[in-house]
């Protein structure tokens, strides 16, 4: 199955920063097994209709586990990618986390400063001042 948009342009920023070669699959196993969760504001949607699924509660939900990690956990990163996932920064607390802000890498606003937001340098950056380990960005081979 072929990536869709959005993660096609996530792609496209790994190879500027950090420099990861573009990978041939859009499995994310890898970085789920580091501990990288990538959520939507809503978690459904019907074929081919964009944002269909908004208003069903799913946003409640996801707010929800935003404010469990944002309370049970320290020091994770927090990349919110558009103004739908910028409204759950207000949960956040910038203390004891990082929060990182830009557009969403939607071929509509990946331009108005999604690419070229250097989120994934500045994690690692971020994780390596505290001592912890660095995501590796780079996807392996199916």
């Amino acid at each position: 199955v072929a990536p869709p948009p959005s993660l096609v342009n996530i792609f496209k920023e790994l190879q500027c920063d950090p420099g990861c070669p573009r990978p041939a699959h859009g499995c994310l196993q890898h970085w789920a097994e580091q501990g990288v969760l990538l959520l939507n504001a809503v978690l459904t949607v019907e074929e081919y209709k964009p944002a269909s699924h908004q208003g069903r509660g799913w946003e409640r939900f996801t707010d929800r586990i935003v404010n469990v990690l944002n309370e049970g956990r320290e020091g994770l990163v927090f990349m919110l990618w558009g103004s739908h996932a910028q409204k759950k920064g207000g949960f956040i607390s910038r203390q004891r986390h990082l929060v990182l802000e830009s557009p969403h890498p939607s071929p509509l606003s990946a331009h108005r400063g999604f690419l070229g937001n250097g989120h994934f340098g500045k994690t690692n950056d971020w994780l390596e001042q505290r001592g912890e380990a660095p995501i590796d960005w780079q996807l392996p081979p199916l």
